[in-house]
């Protein structure tokens, strides 16, 4: 609801990523260590019950941003708050609370299960963390969470290798339930799966969202998918936010270059935004050495002035709540 308080929010949250060099490289070479820049400054909230979608080009730092924001990776600067609390520096006990409250559903869910564990025993770790610890509490509990998701019972002492990619996917959705988090990171979870099955999960997660009260950080490179369940969309652009808006507003009415590139890319989800192709040219720069000003400047069909090249363009809002980091606005 508008006025109401972030669940989840980072201020200028940054994560890098640093390659070393060995030492004889450093010294014969003279290179120095390289500094990945994945999350630069990155500024972001999202309200209770809210479905966030996170899109750009893979390697832009999305995965990153959503493993930041429920401290899987300790963030390099910025703050991260959820309920209100500061969680950027938590550790030991405080950090296991917070696993409680925030859970990730995977991208790959042939690599995300222990094939060498069966379900009970996959559903069980969380269960136990969370403080169910008399054997049959844990398997009714498993039993209930199984048909949630739309698995059966029997499959209760099954193998992941047993299982199709979907089955194993609502497993993973099933093991982030079993914390009974508030907050949950979905990262790419339809983007390995059949198209006949992509439609029967995402409706799952809405029906689970509902049941559960739970709030999505949703990343996908998918714009059909990140259309059909965000509330809100942020775009992302080699490690910055560039836009962020209403989802019926995004993708009637993009601003950033980027976005409207992004969007002219792909099928139109509706036919009242169909757009010309945009081509850009060149490649995406390297988030090692990123360019002044402006990251998009170098492919920016729209760049008018030395401006894009020298300063790089606030978050700034516009009417409607819309944000954009553009010169153009």
């Amino acid at each position: 609801m508008p006025g109401e308080s972030p669940l989840v929010e980072v201020k200028q949250l940054k994560k890098y990523f640093t390659i070393r060099r060995s030492l004889l490289v450093k010294l014969l070479a003279g290179q120095r260590d390289l500094l990945v820049r994945a999350v630069d400054s990155v500024d972001l909230s999202i309200r209770p019950g809210e479905t966030l979608g996170l899109v750009g080009e893979s390697g832009c730092g999305k995965t990153t941003l959503g493993r930041t924001m429920i401290r899987l990776y300790q963030p390099t600067a910025g703050k991260i708050f959820f309920e209100g609390k500061d969680i950027t520096d938590l550790d030991g006990p405080e950090l296991l609370k917070l696993r409680r409250k925030a859970q990730i559903i995977f991208q790959n869910p042939y690599a995300s299960l222990n094939p060498r564990k069966t379900v009970r025993q996959i559903i069980s770790v969380p269960l136990r963390k969370r403080g169910v610890r008399e054997p049959r509490a844990i398997e009714e509990e498993i039993i209930y969470l199984l048909r949630r998701v739309g698995l059966s019972e029997r499959h209760i002492d099954s193998y992941p290798h047993q299982f199709s990619g979907g089955q194993r996917q609502r497993i993973g959705i099933a093991r982030a339930l079993a914390m009974r988090p508030k907050f949950i990171v979905c990262d790419e979870p339809v983007s390995s799966l059949d198209v006949s099955i992509r439609a029967q999960v995402l409706n799952l997660l809405e029906e689970l969202q509902e049941d559960f009260d739970l709030t999505y950080l949703f990343i996908a490179h998918d714009l059909s998918v990140i259309f059909y369940i965000s509330d809100k969309v942020a775009v992302m652009y080699l490690g910055k936010i560039v836009e962020l808006a209403e989802t019926d507003e995004l993708f009637s009415h993009p601003l950033h270059p980027y976005t409207q590139a992004l969007l002219a890319a792909v099928p139109a989800v509706d036919k009242a935004y169909r757009r010309e192709r945009i081509i850009l040219k060149g490649g995406v720069p390297s988030p090692i050495d990123p360019p002044p000003g402006c990251r998009f400047h170098p492919r920016c069909f729209r760049k008018k002035s030395k401006v894009c090249e020298r300063d790089e363009p606030p978050l700034v809002p516009l009417a409607g709540g819309h944000l954009v980091a553009c010169h153009l606005y």
